[in-house]
């Protein structure tokens, strides 16, 4: 039972120190909507999706109004649209992310995921239409987010989709110049790409999920960053175990939620993903986190080893409070989304190789970082080779979203609103990876792949 102390505790943690349920999102298995005329495989795609998530934000509204608890977001994540859209005579999917896109309007909620494809092994004739229909499809509709898994532990890393990736990000920069590049702030590119994600731009319905599911994403940099105000000074064990209980009564907060939407909606609930997934909002940043365990700025030497702590004990924390961990579960280092990040990341001391060092230890990868407009597609497809080896042999998530802004140049903000915040735009290294990009194959899968 909880007791009164416990209960202020958590009226403490929402009301001043921004702890919420990120997204419960929807996952929705569209492969009964397969057919070879497009026409007919949209409208069942639409016609499902509404009827499974009708009630969805709803009943998160209900849930936050009885509760007390803040649900941020409703959104719904389906089978890799690449999967689907295979069946149907076309050169083209945008008519599938648009179907998706007025699904999502009709249900209300604010992002749908998974115009995505898996090409960690090769790609098929329709991964190739998926991923060239990326950059009209997301610069037409609103609310459609996408992802491509490059690589995997497993397979080793397909370095033909790296290279088409550089490419299909900078003109989904320039299809959308005038927001700044925003359409890539829709689109991931994974390594080791999870089925159960929550979170967007990269939440997709994996092939080995039910019917349909009810996954939830908790955040609460802010909760931890206060936890550790009490124990400044003291020694690392003490800063592990405050930020493991503190993710373990996070963790339970969402396990509630979870569970309550799961029953109301008649879904099986599926995981909870515990990631501390900042905002721009003061208060409310990993990067704040790490300064208050010593740092004097994010970025400076030791900030890798304070990710790694941070990382470890969150989803130490997460593991104890519910049998139903999944997702990425750890802490995000969104530059965009991040106060903490964007001051660092403007004062010089969080560089692109910081960061990339970092998401060794963290949740992810490089998340939302601008770099210059005439940033070659090359030098973009070498960032996502990188990232992607370090998810490969670390046997991890790793992803890239990158926007080269049109027109910007280094020291540039980058203005996206909401919860996207607003990129400094980071410089690159100027010295070319064309040769190495244009190589093409496919890396082998390391030593670490060899389980059996």
């Amino acid at each position: 039972m909880l007791n009164q102390h416990e209960i202020m505790q958590t009226i403490q943690m929402i009301d001043q120190q921004h702890l919420d349920v990120r997204t419960i999102t929807m996952g929705v298995s569209l492969l009964s909507c397969a057919h070879s005329d497009v026409k007919t495989a949209c409208t069942k795609i639409y016609d499902k999706i509404t009827r499974y998530a009708e009630h969805l934000v709803s009943t998160g509204e209900a849930i936050e109004k009885e509760f007390g608890i803040p649900i941020v977001n409703k959104r719904i994540s389906v089978t890799p649209v690449a999967l689907v859209a295979a069946a149907s005579e076309t050169d083209s999917y945008v008519p599938f992310a648009q179907a998706l896109d007025r699904a999502a309007k009709t249900c209300g909620v604010n992002f749908i995921g998974g115009f995505s494809a898996l090409v960690q092994k090769g790609m098929t004739d329709a991964d190739r239409i998926l991923i060239a229909s990326i950059p009209e499809a997301l610069a037409v509709t609103d609310l459609v987010c996408a992802s491509v898994n490059v690589g995997s532990t497993k397979s080793g890393i397909d370095m033909d989709a790296v290279a088409l990736m550089g490419q299909t990000i900078k003109n989904l920069a320039q299809r959308t110049a005038s927001r700044g590049g925003f359409g890539c702030a829709k689109l991931v590119v994974f390594c080791n790409a999870v089925e159960d994600n929550p979170f967007m731009a990269g939440a997709f319905h994996g092939v080995g999920e039910p019917e349909k599911v009810i996954n939830v994403g908790v955040s609460g940099p802010g909760v931890v960053y206060h936890a550790l105000q009490d124990v400044k000074g003291q020694p690392f064990d003490v800063v592990a175990e405050t930020v493991k209980k503190t993710a373990f009564r996070i963790t339970r907060m969402g396990q509630l939620v979870a569970q309550e939407a799961s029953r109301r909606l008649d879904t099986p609930f599926g995981i909870v993903d515990l990631s501390l997934a900042p905002t721009p909002a003061v208060g409310d940043s990993v990067a704040r986190i790490l300064e208050e365990m010593g740092l004097e700025v994010c970025g400076t030497h030791g900030t890798t080893a304070a990710l790694a702590l941070l990382n470890d004990a969150v989803k130490k924390g997460g593991v104890m409070a519910s049998s139903h961990v999944g997702g990425l579960s750890g802490a995000f280092i969104p530059v965009s989304e991040d106060e903490g990040m964007i001051a660092a990341a403007r004062s010089g001391a969080l560089t692109l190789d910081k960061l990339e060092a970092m998401t060794c230890v963290c949740s992810v990868g490089l998340d939302m970082i601008a770099v210059p407009g005439d940033t070659p597609a090359e030098t973009i497809s070498a960032i996502i080779a990188d990232e992607a080896a370090i998810g490969m042999v670390n046997a991890k998530t790793t992803a890239v979203r990158i926007i080269p802004a049109p027109g910007c140049t280094v020291g540039d903000m980058v203005e996206f609103g909401g919860l996207l915040g607003a990129a400094p735009v980071q410089p690159v290294h100027p010295f070319s990876a064309k040769e190495f990009v244009e190589r093409g194959g496919r890396i082998p899968a390391p030593m670490q792949s060899l389980k059996n």
